[in-house]
């Protein structure tokens, strides 16, 4: 076969240059990889050298795994500031280990918590919010040389600051609530109960993710914050207030609207602007290096200035993501920073016993020079025509 000179010199110089650049590249890093390097960094910075890390959401966010809620058995994700972590879970949940953790399993024929005793150094060991009291003592007992601490901080801290793909599924799981949302007003029947309405709107989240029972609270019911849906029947000239949402590939969305069925008073349609427009102010108050009591500072003291504050009786709102209600959140009591990246919820509201209630609640995420609202469903005051059952 002949073979050209110059084509096979060129071939020959594109072999070595290939050879050349990959001596030189670096090895790409995981998401989890670079999860867990995060984790580890917050842990050397705080000066602690372990922590147990049992919350499945985050055991799931740093291993890239699936895992189950294993109930009330052991899972501990066992994370030091340098090196592998290493997951002790029980045989009946098997997890393929990863480039960052290795695993340890136990059945139950064993003494769940043997294993991590064995491994944890002496000293001072991060523990996170969610490992059982009953694990925890066992520890102590079988380890009286290791001193515990809140240890939740440095996953919860990496939590925070959403990447790309993270912002892009939850603009998608807003964007789906939107849709979902939209359909209230065809839904609202006169005489239909709260509960009717939490059905119906429950097998439309089911549609588009993993959902959950939505807060349906008519008339009086709208003024407890955290109503329980129930058997209140919906009359012409009453408001409907619904909370609610779904996840979408992990990431949850949440959104409340308050609707006025058949009419609206005047004393209703003030409240409802008065919340529209703290809604908005929350909303435009947030920018990387604003302090979260700053933000809810922005609602709350205008709700005071109407002549409401009193009837403002929770916090302006709370971080979401993986999981519904996440840290830090969004209060009068938080001085923490707010920083690009981070998502979280601002709904006001106002609660007028035995009479009603209003809130609007929407979902931002932190910009580099503001924020970015996810919701899109309008906030206009709705008066939905009564048609009956």
């Amino acid at each position: 076969m002949w073979y050209s000179t110059t084509e096979s010199v060129s071939a020959g110089c594109r072999k070595k240059r290939k050879k050349e650049h990959q001596k030189r590249r670096k090895p790409v890093m995981s998401i989890y990889s670079a999860r867990m390097q995060n984790v580890q960094e917050r842990l050397k910075a705080a000066g602690l050298g372990i922590t147990v890390i049992s919350d499945p959401i985050s055991v799931g966010y740093l291993t890239g795994r699936r895992v189950a809620h294993v109930g009330e058995r052991l899972m501990a994700l066992a994370i030091p500031a340098e090196g592998k972590a290493t997951l002790f879970v029980n045989r009946l949940f098997p997890i393929e280990p990863g480039e960052t953790f290795e695993v340890v399993y136990h059945d139950d024929t064993e003494v769940a918590t043997a294993g991590l005793a064995g491994y944890l150094p002496a000293g001072e060991v991060g523990i996170d919010r969610f490992l059982y009291a009953q694990f925890l003592m066992e520890l102590m007992d079988q380890r009286p040389d290791i001193r515990p601490r809140v240890g939740s901080f440095a996953v919860e801290q990496t939590r925070m600051i959403k990447d790309a793909a993270e912002q892009e599924a939850m603009r998608k799981a807003s964007l789906l609530n939107d849709e979902v949302i939209a359909k209230v007003p065809g839904m609202l029947r006169e005489g239909m109960t709260e509960l009717e309405l939490a059905d119906l709107l429950l097998a439309e989240y089911k549609k588009v993710g993993e959902a959950w029972a939505p807060l349906v609270g008519f008339g009086a019911g709208a003024a407890e914050p955290h109503h329980v849906n129930g058997e209140t029947r919906l009359k012409k000239g009453e408001l409907v207030l619904v909370d609610a949402g779904q996840a979408t590939d992990g990431y949850f969305a949440d959104m409340t609207r308050t609707f006025f069925f058949g009419s609206v008073t005047e004393e209703q349609r003030k409240v409802y602007e008065i919340v529209r427009e703290a809604n908005r102010r929350g909303r435009a108050a947030v920018r990387p290096g604003v302090r979260f009591c700053d933000i809810d500072a922005a609602a709350r003291d205008y709700i005071a200035s109407c002549g409401y504050g009193e009837y403002f009786t929770h916090r302006l709102g709370h971080s979401i993501g993986l999981g519904l209600h996440e840290e830090p959140s969004v209060s009068a009591a938080n001085t923490q920073v707010v920083e690009q990246g981070m998502t979280f919820s601002i709904e006001p509201g106002i609660y007028l016993p035995g009479k009603f209630g209003v809130r609007i609640e929407d979902l931002v995420l932190v910009t580099a020079d503001g924020c970015e609202t996810l919701n899109h469903y309008p906030r206009d005051l709705q008066i939905i025509r009564p048609t009956f059952l």
